[in-house]
């Protein structure tokens, strides 16, 4: 028997609206087709069809998480962590120790370990993960595994709430951007990374962008409309940066190898130390799109900071205030 589409199936991620329509197609790692749409009441762009659990059970298995000590090789950790601790330093920035600060989506917790080196009263909510587990071992984080309840920390509780390329996860954004609402003191901050929708990689590589990420990436926002959606929470924005030199080069690199290869985030799966998937490839395939991403590195920094210029970068850093009391 064949199953009937309700209005959930079809509506908009996050107002629910069925008013939309479709922008282009694109397809998983999985093999999935989905077609990327744009409500005409929020301008949310999201996934139809919505994706089955069945789907993100797979999109977030051990592969997603990396199966060793950590996510990535050694030396690819150490950059990594260089841009954690940037991240650290944009909350110090912010927020004087003592403070409370909340993690969602926190990953291994070494943004986390910065601040608690810092004195901060460090909080981090990871889905169960090795990054759960990775997270789990560092010394003074008050870590919860799991997803973010009304219960879990009392009102007006949190200096600042950060999510780190996490808002585009959620299955439920509105709920959860309620209850940071509730815990996040008066004047306290939401820091936010996500990918951005209205950037020249996206309209450049559609549905082979590498942070179209279907099914994991549920929905996606441009800035206006995010500014927009923050205020009815009692945010205003403070600030947006649209320069990452972690993710806007390889953002573009990657798109370039998904648009020649048959298969999308061939290099990035194998850097991760996912082999099987990139199996059907061989080690020179492989080098050569390493030896591709390294020589080009320098020209897509460059071009980089001429889409930040044009506020067009391929993702968004963004800092909102809590206004309302």
């Amino acid at each position: 028997m064949q199953s009937l589409v309700t209005d959930a199936d079809v509506s908009c991620v996050y107002c629910h609206s069925l008013n939309s329509r479709p922008l282009y197609d694109t397809v998983s790692i999985a093999g999935d087709r989905f077609t990327l749409n744009k409500c005409h009441s929020c301008n949310c762009c999201f996934l139809l069809p919505k994706p089955t659990r069945r789907q993100m059970d797979a999109a977030y298995d051990a592969s997603y998480f990396g199966q060793g000590e950590s996510k990535f090789s050694g030396w690819i950790e150490k950059v990594l962590d260089h841009f954690r601790f940037q991240r650290a330093r944009t909350v110090m920035r912010y927020v004087k120790s003592p403070a409370n600060v909340l993690d969602i989506g926190c990953g291994n917790g070494q943004f986390l370990q910065r601040l608690i080196q810092n004195d901060y009263n460090a909080y981090g909510l990871e889905l169960p993960s090795k990054s759960a587990e990775r997270a789990s071992r560092v010394s003074g984080l008050n870590l919860k595994i799991g997803q973010l309840c009304e219960e879990d920390y009392e009102t007006d509780f949190f200096d600042a709430v950060t999510m780190w390329h996490v808002i585009e996860h959620l299955s439920t954004p509105q709920n959860t951007l309620r209850i940071i609402e509730k815990i996040l003191k008066p004047r306290g901050y939401l820091m936010i990374s996500l990918p951005n929708i209205d950037s020249l990689q996206s309209r450049l590589f559609r549905g082979k962008w590498l942070h179209l990420d279907p099914p994991r990436h549920l929905f996606f926002f441009g800035a206006l409309d995010l500014i927009k959606i923050m205020q009815a929470f009692g945010l205003e924005i403070v600030t947006i940066k649209y320069f990452s030199l972690e993710q806007n080069p390889f953002g573009m690199q990657q798109s370039i190898l998904n648009c020649m290869l048959r298969k999308r985030e061939v290099l990035f799966e194998v850097l991760k130390g996912n082999r099987l998937y990139a199996r059907e490839y061989s080690g020179l395939s492989i080098l050569f799109q390493k030896i591709f991403c390294i020589m080009t590195f320098p020209l897509f920094a460059m071009l980089s900071v001429v889409e930040a210029y044009l506020k067009k970068g391929g993702t968004m850093e963004m800092v909102f205030r809590k206004v309302r009391c």
